[in-house]
């Protein structure tokens, strides 16, 4: 379990893109200690071009300025792979609050005529789009370079383990690793307190860029710690399915979005692992003392934990067009609860 830190560590990343080089060895240590101490850390010296997350934020607020039918033309109850637009009140989180956020959702791009996606299956295939000049092709762009750098960080994070560098990444080629583009009013009236969607990620870890401040992280004291705002620098954390394969060695750390006043933009890719990838501990963290944690499919993981906190899945379940896996686990699983249960929004 994660220790009673106090901060969130910054790490200069730089030297992963270069495997052979003198400080690689010291950065993956350093991001090793962080998933295992702390579960989080912001990282810069990342790459990305910062003309990408303009041009995104650019084309993001034009997006959520067209008017209520406009966006609803690309409601993600529309696609069948939960792909588009989800208005306020539609996500609800583990003990049956709702935020008043709304989002724009995206995910690795299939065509249309993918076997998978002619199949049904429910999060495969092609992207929902607005139609709305530029959108596609900034939001494109943005995913491709931060998948791009998912990729040298899931290396990185195996590494770190004591594993081949490709041991996680090996399991990439088409994941269901998701974009969304999240856009929290502003609200004259809002209160800063505390118990906003303390939840952790269903994934392998997340790449976060938002545009002001208002992230916290939950301490082994039952601690909120806020993640300062940092220009450029991309919040990491693991998710789910990097605490299952390390069997406890990562932790996914609970976390939240405090409520606040000014208007906040907020860009998590989720990377995730092939839908069909068998997710178990890697043999060299089962021990007498800890364990082996129940294995999970990692398409189905991420769709039971989708499926129950989606207004419109919900409806879907409760018809019979789909259904959960037989071992789905319920919502708010992993990572630790807060003391307060002030879940409201």
């Amino acid at each position: 379990m994660t220790t009673t830190f106090t901060d969130v560590p910054v790490l200069d990343i730089a030297a992963l893109f270069d495997e052979t080089g003198s400080g690689y060895r010291d950065t993956v240590h350093a991001l090793g200690d962080a998933a295992r101490r702390v579960g989080f850390a912001q990282i810069v010296g990342h790459g990305v071009d910062p003309a990408l997350f303009a041009a995104l934020l650019d084309r993001t607020r034009a997006f959520f300025a067209l008017s209520d039918e406009e966006k609803r033309r690309v409601y993600i109850g529309r696609s069948g792979n939960h792909r588009g637009y989800v208005p306020p009140g539609e996500e609800i989180f583990a003990e049956g609050s709702y935020d008043t956020k709304e989002a724009f959702d995206v995910s690795f791009e299939l065509p249309a005529d993918d076997p998978r996606y002619l199949a049904g299956h429910p999060l495969l295939g092609p992207n929902q789009w607005p139609r709305l000049t530029g959108f596609r092709a900034a939001v494109t762009a943005w995913y491709d370079a931060v998948f791009a750098l998912s990729r040298a960080l899931l290396r990185a994070f195996a590494v770190a383990l004591g594993e081949p560098a490709d041991r996680f990444e090996r399991h990439v080629t088409a994941p269901p690793s998701q974009l969304r583009l999240l856009h929290y009013p502003y609200d004259p009236d809002a209160a800063d307190r505390p118990g906003i969607g303390a939840h952790t990620d269903y994934e392998c870890f997340t790449l976060l860029r938002p545009t002001a401040p208002g992230l916290e992280v939950l301490n082994a004291a039952g601690e909120w710690i806020d993640v300062p705002l940092i220009d450029d620098a991309f919040v990491v954390n693991i998710g789910d399915l990097l605490e299952i394969w390390t069997n406890g060695e990562y932790v996914a750390t609970t976390h939240r979005v405090r409520k606040v006043a000014e208007e906040r933009y907020s860009f998590p890719l989720f990377a995730n692992v092939d839908y069909d990838t068998v997710v178990a501990p890697l043999p060299a963290f089962v021990r007498d003392d800890q364990p082996a944690m129940s294995p999970v499919i990692a398409g189905e993981h991420l769709f039971a934990q989708t499926a129950q906190s989606f207004r419109y899945l919900q409806e879907r379940l409760a018809r019979g067009e789909v259904n959960l896996p037989d071992d789905a686990r319920p919502l708010a699983s992993f990572g630790r609860k807060p003391l307060s249960s002030n879940l409201s929004h």
